[in-house]
Order: structure tokens, then sequence, then C-alpha cells
């Protein structure tokens, strides 16, 4: 049996999935132990997992696109959340005396802390841009993505040469596969296991689902929703012309289409693993985790990425051939409605998302996440 520390940030695409695969170390007979804030991770986790509490910092929407939008996360959210995290990762691994730590990329104080305390750590990579490094066509703001790690690792006291927070050197675990990313010559540690799966638990009013009609979700993920309501309105105007053969459940507050179409239903959230086997396309921003999840079930897409990431993700799904890309601010009705039925009546679409599926299923998500942590963990003992 062995001791887990993990050390995640407080947002559904990261959580998620490292709750997956502690789960899975739990069956297995290991200990895990979390840092994170009380009012998000206790819910999630339950009243007898093991939290060492970091108090709660809010995520505030950032800047709108682009370069601007990298800019503003690294800032406003991923560089303070480390520091505002450091003093409980540390506390919790005197008091936990984990055997290893594992780290989301973006969590960077669980790796900052237990490269100090000498310890091996593993890194979970949720997101598409570290992993395949297109900032390095941007050479100054990949500069600018180092000076803010290197001043954030003198001011926790780590000030080895090639020490980088975004990588462990012994372990690090992507939830995709090169069906995605394409192939590339990772490093050995590297293992791209698919996506690590968690539902969400909710209530749904499926007998409001028409079994005649196909069936599409249009989701802007939890983050984005405030620049989301032209966008929705769009969607809306997009679908409601198909109201005979197709039917829609946008996912967001009401008030994001107040009087949607007869074919479109609202709902605030949705069970989304048990409701994507029921879909014929899902309409989205991009998001890494909705992104798998949708082709870990053989769903196409259609594309709408709004910054960080999501056009590197949109991208790959376009090269795979499963999804279609459309801008989001400029996207008109008709060319959403367009890139719909093209993805919904060309059936190269699904096989493609198939084809992603198998890739998925074949890499072993959680499980397979697991495994490689017991290895790495017997190793370094």
């Amino acid at each position: 049996m062995s001791r887990f520390l993990i050390v995640t940030l407080p947002l559904t695409g990261h959580a998620h999935r490292a709750v997956a695969i502690a789960d899975e170390l739990s069956a297995r007979g290991h200990e895990v132990a979390w840092c994170g804030p009380k009012s998000y991770f206790r819910p999630l986790l339950g009243p007898d997992a093991t939290l060492f509490p970091t108090g709660t910092r809010l995520f505030r929407d950032q800047a709108g696109h682009g370069i601007a939008a990298l800019k503003s996360l690294w800032q406003q959210y991923i560089i303070p959340m480390a520091r505002f995290m450091l003093p409980t990762v540390n506390r919790a691994m005197l008091a936990y005396q984990p055997d290893m730590v594992v780290a989301d990329q973006h969590a960077l104080a669980g790796a900052l802390v237990a490269h100090r305390h000498g310890l091996p750590w593993a890194t979970l990579v949720t997101e598409a841009m570290e992993l395949t490094h297109p900032l390095a066509a941007l050479p100054r703001v990949d500069a600018w993505v180092r000076a803010q790690l290197a001043s954030l690792c003198r001011e926790a006291g780590v000030t080895d040469a090639g020490f980088d927070p975004l990588f462990s050197p012994y372990l690090l675990i992507a939830f995709t596969t090169p069906a995605l990313t394409g192939e590339q010559p990772f490093p050995g540690h590297f293992v791209l296991v698919g996506p690590a799966m968690l539902e969400r638990p909710g209530a749904f009013a499926w007998e409001l689902l028409d079994p005649a009609r196909r069936k599409v979700l249009i989701t802007v993920g939890t983050m984005a929703t405030g620049l989301a309501a032209d966008f929705y309105q769009r969607a809306a105007e997009a679908v409601a012309p198909l109201a005979a053969t197709v039917q829609a459940i946008a996912v967001g507050p009401a008030d994001l289409l107040p009087d949607p179409p007869g074919n479109v239903l609202v709902v605030p959230s949705v069970p989304m693993l048990a409701l994507l086997p029921r879909l014929d396309a899902v309409i989205s921003h991009g998001g890494m985790n909705t992104v798998c999840e949708t082709l870990a079930h053989g769903v196409p897409l259609v594309l709408a990425p709004i910054r960080h990431d999501q056009p590197v993700v949109a991208s790959q799904v376009v090269r795979a051939g499963a999804g279609i890309r459309v801008p989001f601010s400029r996207v008109r009705p008709g060319q959403l409605r367009e890139a719909l039925v093209t993805i919904l009546d060309d059936p190269s679409y699904r096989g493609a998302a198939m084809r992603i599926r198998n890739s998925f299923a074949a890499a072993g998500g959680a499980p397979a996440a697991a495994a490689h942590l017991e290895s790495l963990v017997q190793v370094a003992r």
C-alpha cells in the first residue's frame, strides 16, 4: 500500500480526472489525500476523504481571446493560485508523509513542494497546450511564460537549473492519445492514457428527449458562459429550421436562451456520460474534457474555440477528421447549421470519431493511469 497526495485545481476538467484516478488507486488498496479548497472538494470527495484545505480562491473570468487570454490566465489565476496553495501543500507533505505527489500540470504548488522535499511526483496533463507545445511557434510568448515560471520557482526557494514544474521528470500522464495529438516523439516517461472520465451527478428529464429526432448537445463548458449568450442565440437559430429531424439540448443558465425554439431544451447541467450515447453530434467550445468525453463515445463535433488550448484541441479534431471548426465570435447561424448538417449526414465524421474512441479505449483511461502511478512508486521505493 502506498500514500498519494493529489494537488489539483478546483475546476471540473481538472479535478474530475484526478478523482477518477484516485478512485482507481483506492480500489487497489492505496491511500489518497488531497489539497484544495474545502468548499469545492468536500462535496466532490465525500465526508471521509483526507483533505488538506487551502481556503478558497475563486476563478474569475479572464480576458477574452488569443494571447491576451493566455497571459491573463497565467497572471490572474495559475501563478496566484500556486502562491496561495504553497503553504497548505507544504503542511500536507509534512503531516501526511506521502510516497508520491500527483500534481495537475497547472497546480504548480504540487510540483514545487514535491521537488523541494525530494519526493517523486507525477504530472497530470489536463490540457493540450503544454503537451504539444504550440507556443514554440511564438517564441516571445513562450519566453514570457517561462519567465513567470522562473520567478515563481525563485519565490518558492527552488533554484535548480533545468527544473520545470510543468513536466515531471518521473512520469507525465496525458488524457489523450496519438489519434488526436498525431504521432509525436514524446519522451519515454510520457504516457497517453486517453480520457479519465467521472460522471457528473444530476437529474435529467429523459422523457423530454424525442427518440425520432437526432440529438445535438450545445455546450461551452462551465467556465465561459459569460461569453456565450450571443453564441447560444446563434446556435439556437441554426438548429431551429431543423426541427423536423433535430432536437438540441443547450447547457447553461435559462437566461442565455429566454425564448428558445421548440426543438431546443435549455438545461443548467447534464449527466454527460449518460447522455453522450444518445447524441448524434456536439457543438462545443473545444474544451479538452468535453471533446475527449465526446470522442470517447464516437460522437463527432462542431467546434467553436474561444481561448487557451481550445484552438489547439479544435485543430487536432479537425485534422483527425472527427469535426468541423467554426469561428466562435463570427459564425452566422447559416454557417453553423451547414457545419452541423455536414457532420450529421457525412458518415466519415462519425467514422473518424469511432476510430478515436477505439484509440481511447485501448489506452486504458483511469485504470492505466493508476497502474503507471503504482509502478513509479514501487520503483521510487
